[in-house]
């Protein structure tokens, strides 16, 4: 299980949905679909003196409005850094003709999750000889550094 999970959700779709509506805490940071995807940090929320969302752009610039329902608004993906391989047996799938290996996959925000990294066959032939090659390249370095 991984240590920590991501603290915002990736983005599904670019277009308006029905699904369920995103609602964000004050400073979080919101893709409002209803302004062409723009992003802005959330300075104010829905309450009794304010019907609407309040954002601004996260370098500063003009203040607006998003719906009361946060049916226009979606969270921001964390950017990913980096995957790694975990411990795990990598398997292989003979019905889909594919491969998986297990990865943790990293988040800018320090965040992790666990997937895997499915591979075709051609896929996996070409890794092997890349790291082939790779553990080649290690092992001549080593070499010369004795």
């Amino acid at each position: 299980m991984a240590e920590r999970t991501s603290k915002q959700l990736s983005v599904r779709g670019v277009g308006l949905s029905a699904g369920a509506p995103f609602h964000p805490r004050l400073g979080d940071l919101a893709l409002d679909l209803a302004k062409g995807g723009k992003i802005g940090v959330v300075v104010a929320l829905p309450s009794d003196t304010s019907a609407s969302y309040h954002l601004r752009p996260p370098g500063g610039g003009e203040d607006w409005r998003a719906n009361k329902t946060g049916s226009t608004l979606r969270p921001v993906p964390v950017p990913v850094t980096h995957a790694t391989p975990m411990r795990r047996d990598a398997v292989y799938d003979h019905r889909a003709q594919q491969a998986a290996l297990p990865v943790t996959v990293h988040y800018e925000d320090g965040g992790t999750c666990e997937t895997v990294l499915v591979l075709t066959p051609a896929q996996v032939e070409l890794y092997h000889i890349q790291l082939g090659q790779l553990i080649e390249a290690r092992e001549s370095a080593r070499e010369h550094e004795r």
